[in-house]
């Protein structure tokens, strides 16, 4: 009997390793399978780096011109993202922001793209878990960086009570009325400031 107690613990903790590996190889962020060929062609910008990540690429940035004096700046100490139009402060929308090991990139973007009632698909298993109740990805995404396999942005969320907590894989998590709002605001080549 220990000896089958002790091999299915075996088996368990080998099973774990391979998932912690896959883990730790895997660039931040949400996959994003289906909307890989959708993602506009651009450029790196070297002032977007990814800090404290191993085996990531460069951010890639959009090549789109803003339509509006909107701006959003995130301030990932205060986890808020702030609204300016005109230069001025309209609202501010509380966030959760990244875990340690899964920080959100710092510097200048742009929304790359936006989508109401999104797919999510698992990074690990690559289950697709569609729009409704039990999506990760609440009701909006707005998305500003990706590496070509990997995106991060804003999102709802079906986990609200965790919001002004460091628990996401890099997005930034708000509330699904919140990012309804937002959503409503913003367009493909919006600026998007992220602070530390």
């Amino acid at each position: 009997m220990l000896i089958c107690l002790g091999t299915a613990v075996g088996l368990v903790l080998s099973q774990w390793g391979g998932v912690s590996e896959r883990l730790a190889s895997k660039p931040m962020g949400i996959v994003r399978a289906n909307r890989k060929l959708a993602l506009p062609a651009a450029k790196p910008k070297p002032e977007a780096a990814l800090s404290k990540v191993s085996n990531a690429q460069q951010p890639v940035s959009a090549t789109v011109a803003p339509k509006t004096d909107t701006k959003l700046v995130v301030s990932l100490s205060d986890r808020r993202v702030y609204l300016y139009k005109a230069a001025k402060a309209q609202t501010s929308y509380p966030l959760a922001v990244a875990q340690a090991g899964w920080e959100t990139p710092t510097g200048t973007f742009q929304i790359l793209a936006m989508e109401q009632n999104p797919t999510w698909v698992h990074p690990i298993t690559g289950v697709s878990v569609p729009p409704g109740e039990d999506n990760p990805l609440g009701v909006a995404w707005i998305g500003f960086w990706t590496d070509g396999e990997t995106e991060i942005g804003f999102h709802g969320t079906n986990q609200e009570e965790l919001i002004g907590e460091a628990v996401s894989h890099g997005c930034l998590r708000m509330r699904n009325a919140d990012i309804q709002a937002l959503y409503a605001q913003v367009s493909a080549g919006t600026p998007v400031v992220v602070e530390p």
